[in-house]
């Protein structure tokens, strides 16, 4: 059918007045969007101030990254970082034309608009340019639905348009590689980088940065870490556009094509990678430190961890930190076995036995039950409710489905650790494990908890009475007496120890062998407010209860200020405070707070002579050579120069042992976190079998490390001479006739509260003189 010039006519015009319409309509539309009926759109002054959220970045001692702070995990570098590689690779993926374009690819534009509302068809894609991603990224959407694409579309453009008015393509790609979300809740390049390679953005390969940069499309369907194998094939795609628009050669290709995506995954998460306990720990020194009105922003404003990307600088070294944690896992796995084999039906944390029964009491859930008022079998039947949940295994995490009482027995078999280890001239922390798997045992043993010290304390009540005049070769009967002042206390010694009725120790074979009875004889004879007042001296903080019984050990001390008081035998007698933050600086690499304003200052008075820290680092020697601890030299072939000292704590609830190197003091520590439980026997729960062994693989981890060759191959001082000659005593001593005839058959006598008079009082203010004479000398020098 023929349409004549009237009807042509006619028909043209009802074309032209229905694309007029559609024109006023989308321009009403369009008007509508651009003044914010639909939402206001950033201003120029919002666009040029853009404030991103950046993740704080945790440092170690060598400036690597051990950590993050942040909620979006983001952080920014700039242009010049970028590889061209990276470049290339986005802008063929991504925006072929974005050089070309002035933030809108119009033709796509259109396609959306037109597929999506006449045709609705949802599968007509987005067509963005980077400029246009950008927006979205920075400004997000609040719309959704067919019509709300479009007006996302329509204020993504208009945003669009305006950052390329304000700002220069280079300046564009820096902004969206720095705010691009990666697959694993990650944002920026140099977060993804980090964290999928362990490399800088700068040090990204071609395959690399083709594997990032194919993320883009879809974060989780192409993250690599749980898809490699579609992840392979869309950095291939990327690969393949590379060549198509002349970015990368055919034999290029070829090669990174060819190539495996290996991961070298890093966890910034607070609960997972390496030196969770130590992170956890600085959060809470940051939190204390920001808060202070001195390191406030110019203007007035509080520092946010969790946005205001600053840089914390820090003395772990994270190679030390894998070693140690290495070796605390490979150790209490073993151990823990020993544990529970020696156990095996007759353990405390089985059900209805009396530790399991007062753990019970102490669970929240059991507690809050109470506390509604309900019966004891009301509270029983909620606490065996099964669920879900995932439990911490040796061996692999493990999924089960039990109930909160079958969650509280099997968690309370699990034996526990702690390990610090510091530089003792700077408190340079250098390896920090709070425990054994951050993710199920959140309850740091190195800041937060107190436990009993066992043999450890004893080296301070030896240094008590070497600074107060005793001779090292003073020697005591090894025979038990009872204190008939202290309730008919009777300390007695270990099994292993030689008990004859008239063999006599000296003060370095009865430290080295940790001997209990001569122990609280030597306490007794120096006077316990002494041995406090030393160890007070030596940088003890917590209150020390004044029993005899602290000379094995009796006194709750944090591992913290444990390892600052044996710092002093390597620090020329003065404690030295463990340092975690060296400095702290914004963004843009201002320093916030220094070393200086972080730290406390050193401290310059000696806690007690130089002769005294040589004589007892002879007997801590001695420990090691041939005393409790030999088996670093026996078992673990430890050539190095080491002193130390094991404890263990009464019933064998903790294990303990201090090991002392020219550069290095290190404790560690193994027990439940029920203290109702212990280790069945001492040969299991004694601290040269629980606890020296992480330090033992640690130190042989450190010995196969030739960077660490300053630290392991350091030496001692040497001691004086005056100091070798009262070291030059036979270890043992046995009672002659005469004494044997006529001596003392007492066995029991009282507890002297203070220090004996006559040839000690004497031989300690001959002492004093002498320092005083040589402090003149030294003067008039």
């Amino acid at each position: 059918m023929k349409l004549n010039k009237k009807q042509l006519y006619k028909w043209l015009k009802r074309i032209g007045f229905s694309i007029l319409t559609l024109i006023v309509l989308f321009t009403c539309f369009y008007a509508s969007i651009y003044f914010g009926l639909w939402g206001k759109i950033p201003s120029n002054e919002k666009i040029v101030g853009l404030k991103q959220s950046q993740a704080t970045q945790i440092l170690d001692a060598n400036n690597d990254l051990i950590g993050k702070l942040y909620i979006y995990d983001r952080q920014s570098i700039t242009f010049s970082d970028f590889p061209q590689h990276l470049l290339d690779a986005l802008i063929a993926t991504e925006d072929v034309r974005f050089y070309e374009h002035n933030g809108v690819d119009n033709k796509s534009l259109l396609r959306v608009f037109f597929k999506t509302i006449l045709l609705s068809d949802e599968s007509s894609g987005g067509g963005s340019t980077i400029t246009l991603q950008l927006a979205k990224n920075l400004f997000g959407r609040e719309h959704s639905g067919a019509i709300g694409t479009v007006v996302n579309k329509i204020k993504e453009s208009i945003v669009a348009k305006r950052i390329e008015s304000l700002y220069s393509k280079k300046e564009i790609l820096t902004l969206y590689l720095n705010t691009v979300p990666f697959p694993d809740n990650t944002y920026g390049i140099e977060s993804a980088s980090e964290k999928f390679f362990n490399v800088h953005t700068k040090d990204l390969n071609v395959w690399q940065a083709a594997t990032l940069v194919g993320t883009l499309k879809a974060n989780h369907s192409y993250n690599p870490r749980l898809f490699p194998e579609k992840s392979k094939a869309r950095r291939n795609l990327v690969i393949d556009q590379m060549v198509n628009y002349k970015y990368l050669s055919d034999t290029d290709a070829a090669i990174n094509k060819s190539k495996d995506i290996v991961l070298d995954y890093q966890y910034y998460a607070p609960n997972q990678g390496l030196a969770p306990y130590f992170r956890a720990e600085i959060k809470k020194q940051l939190d204390a430190i920001l808060k202070q009105k001195k390191f406030t922003k110019p203007d007035g404003e509080q520092y946010n961890i969790y946005h205001d990307g600053l840089k914390i600088y820090t003395t772990l070294d994270n190679t030390m930190q894998r070693y140690a944690e290495e070796a605390m896992r490979e150790h209490m796995k073993e151990l823990q076995h020993q544990f529970e084999v020696a156990y095996g039906k007759r353990a405390p944390w089985l059900k209805n036995k009396p530790a399991y029964l007062e753990a019970k009491k102490r669970l929240k859930k059991y507690r809050d039950l109470k506390a509604k008022g309900l019966s004891e079998k009301a509270i029983e039947d909620e606490l065996k409710k099964t669920h879900k949940t995932e439990l911490f295994s040796w061996d692999e995490t493990i999924i089960k489905t039990i109930s909160t009482l079958d969650s509280l027995e099997y968690y309370s078999k699990f034996l526990n650790a702690g390990f610090l280890s510091l530089d003792p001239k700077t408190g340079a922390i250098k390896s920090y494990v709070g425990g054994i798997d951050y993710r199920f045992f959140q309850y740091d043993h190195i800041s937060q908890s107190k436990r009993q010290v066992g043999s450890t304390f004893k080296p301070f009540v030896y240094t008590a009475a070497i600074e107060n005049g005793m001779s090292p070769c003073t020697y005591f009967p090894l025979k038990a007496v009872t204190y008939t002042d202290e309730k008919n206390w009777t300390p007695t010694n270990s099994s292993d120890i030689e008990d004859e009725e008239n063999l006599n120790y000296s003060l370095e074979k009865s430290l080295s062998n940790s001997v209990n009875t001569i122990a609280v004889k030597v306490l007794d004879e120096v006077g316990i407010d002494e041995v406090i007042k030393q160890a007070h001296n030596m940088g003890i903080k917590s209150d020390i209860e004044a029993v005899p019984s602290i000379a094995l050990g009796s006194a709750n001390l944090s591992m913290i200020e444990l390892a600052r008081a044996y710092t002093t035998y390597v620090n020329d007698s003065k404690p030295v405070t463990p340092v975690f933050i060296t400095r702290i600086e914004d963004k843009n690499g201002n320093v916030i707070a220094s070393y200086e304003d972080i730290n406390p200052k050193a401290v310059t008075e000696k806690a007690y002579s130089d002769d005294t820290r040589q004589v007892l680092l002879e007997f801590m020697k001695a420990t090691v050579n041939d005393g409790t601890a030999n088996r670093l030299r026996t078992k673990y072939n430890l050539q190095n120069a080491i002193a130390g000292k094991t404890g263990t704590t009464q019933d064998n609830k903790d294990g303990w042992f201090v090991g002392i190197t020219p550069k290095l003091v290190t404790l560690t520590w193994v027990g439940n976190d029920n203290q109702q439980i212990g280790f069945s026997n001492t040969g299991i729960g004694q601290g040269a079998n629980s606890a020296l062994p992480i330090f033992a693989k640690y130190l042989q981890k450190l010995n196969r490390d030739s960077k660490y060759n300053a630290i392991t191959k350091a030496q001692f001082e040497y001691p004086t001479e005056e100091v070798l000659m009262s070291l030059d005593c036979e270890l043992t001593k046995t009672d002659g006739f005469f004494k044997r005839l006529f001596g003392s058959k007492k066995d029991t006598i009282q507890f002297k509260e203070e220090p004996k008079k006559g040839i000690f009082s004497w031989l300690k203010k001959k002492k004093k003189d002498k320092d005083e004479d040589e402090n003149l000398e030294e003067n008039d020098n």
